[in-house]
């Protein structure tokens, strides 16, 4: 993928390979597997601006910087979000901000972006309304939030080998592995079709209705297993998406269990869900400041971005002192 291909190989990619990542991506979320489509987008994104590098015969450093500008591009026209991609790029992909690299990178994420537009494209919009001011109170709730969420991340990340380990035993066939995680994912499915997929649709339809606790805490473990096991047995995708949904239903099951009588605190849901949504983007594919832009580009709220940015911050430093990865380069890791 262009993480692995920017650490380890000085941003060279197969577009072969990334052809066949991005249709078995397709083929997985459009089968039902709980995976995103961010991972086909960006690979093959940065696969094209791989071989557009080689063949200008670029040096290290400036493939390794054309990689990131493909994979802004994709995640900036998949969103519509194109500073969320410029710094998704910065920060997972090229893994350094810098003066030089910035100018390229916020070009082409505009660039995608603009063109997606006016090519019709439908991009993961969410309509997001208005959203209160934040107060001091607040604050300190959404930094409890973080750490829960920070929790919740390293357990799903830690489980992620134990579904892989199930799923390699020697007597389950290689060729079977994606039929028994169909098979289990359709068992899911039948509970709730909101295991399916990315879960934008699902996130669309839970973000503003009335929900009870006991629903939305079903629709968290349930999804969050379909996550790992569609990984574990071998579909294609990544969990950007999915974190975004799983996180915005953990934030809004705590502003929830906050208006209890036992705690009577008074928390906005909808900011609660957005920081939820951040802090586990942040815990499972990392980059704070890609999420809080992203937070920025879907509610044009400075005061709610400052609370979810704090929010981030902290997820991503509990994140990495006690476990020290996001959930991509865990996966790199244990390559």
């Amino acid at each position: 993928d262009p993480i692995e291909a920017n650490a380890l190989r000085g941003g060279r990619l197969s577009i072969r390979d990334s052809v066949v990542v991005s249709g078995q991506t397709l083929i997985s979320n459009g089968c039902g597997a709980s995976v995103g489509l961010e991972a086909g987008y960006t690979q093959i994104g940065a696969g094209a601006a791989s071989l557009l590098g080689r063949f200008l015969n670029l040096r290290r450093n400036d493939l390794r910087l054309i990689v990131g500008c493909g994979a802004a591009g994709a995640i900036a026209a998949a969103f519509g979000a194109p500073i969320t991609g410029a710094f998704y790029a910065c920060e997972l992909i090229v893994g350094v901000y810098s003066v030089s690299s910035a100018a390229p990178i916020l070009a082409a994420s505009l660039s995608a972006s603009l063109i997606a537009r006016w090519l019709g494209g439908a991009p993961y919009s969410l309509d997001v309304p208005q959203v209160g001011m934040v107060t001091g109170e607040q604050y300190l709730a959404l930094i409890v939030l973080a750490l829960i969420v920070a929790a919740i991340g390293i357990v799903v990340m830690r489980s992620s080998v134990l579904f892989e380990r199930v799923f390699h035993r020697p007597w389950l066939p290689f060729w079977l592995r994606t039929a028994v995680g169909g098979l289990c994912i359709g068992g899911l499915a039948i509970i709730t079709p909101q295991v399916l997929a990315a879960g934008h649709g699902a996130m669309v339809l839970d973000l503003h209705r009335d929900m009870a606790m006991g629903l939305i805490a079903m629709i968290i473990g349930l999804k969050l297993c379909a996550c790992l096991i569609s990984l574990a047995s071998g579909f294609r995708g990544g969990l950007f998406f999915a974190s975004l949904f799983v996180g915005s239903l953990i934030g809004k099951l705590y502003a929830m269990v906050l208006q209890l009588p036992i705690f009577d605190v008074a928390l906005d849901p909808l900011a609660s869900s957005l920081a939820g949504m951040a802090a586990l983007g942040v815990a499972i594919v990392g980059g704070p400041l890609t999420m809080s832009f992203l937070v920025l580009e879907m509610t044009r709220s400075i005061d709610v971005t400052a609370a979810v940015l704090a929010a981030c911050i902290v997820t991503s430093v509990c994140v990495r002192a006690l476990f020290g990865h996001s959930f991509s380069t865990w996966r790199l890791h244990l390559r």
